[in-house]
């Protein structure tokens, strides 16, 4: 079974740093597109980051280009959002997700709050 499981979140100052990871299992990284999603409050959930499948390229929203960075560490399992110069509007919800094999699979998501 495709499994993903997000960690990392927390309550940080405006201005701070968090460093998101997502353990998967049940699917090889290089044959899923995977990234991560976020869902504020009255919000709808948008993306904020991916990798893509086909050749590894890197996408972000425009609110977070600069600030995050997507990596993945395949040997590990592990996907990662480095989350720096943060503000309070980057406050959700953050969940990871993986595209495959005509299927969307979502991991629990885990909190990020940045205070003013």
């Amino acid at each position: 079974d495709v499994q993903l499981q997000a960690s990392g979140g927390g309550l940080v100052p405006a201005g701070g740093s968090l460093k998101l990871s997502c353990k998967v299992s049940g699917f090889t990284m290089d044959d899923y597109g995977i990234g991560w999603f976020r869902q504020a409050p009255g919000k709808e959930r948008e993306g904020v980051s991916c990798i893509m499948r086909d050749d590894g390229t890197t996408n972000y929203a425009d609110s977070v280009k600069g600030r995050f960075t997507i990596s993945s560490d395949k040997a590990g399992n592990t996907l990662y959002l480095q989350m720096n110069s943060l503000k309070p509007e980057d406050t959700a919800v953050y969940y990871c997700a993986a595209q495959g094999g005509g299927s969307m699979y979502w991991g629990q998501g885990t909190q990020v709050t940045v205070s003013s």
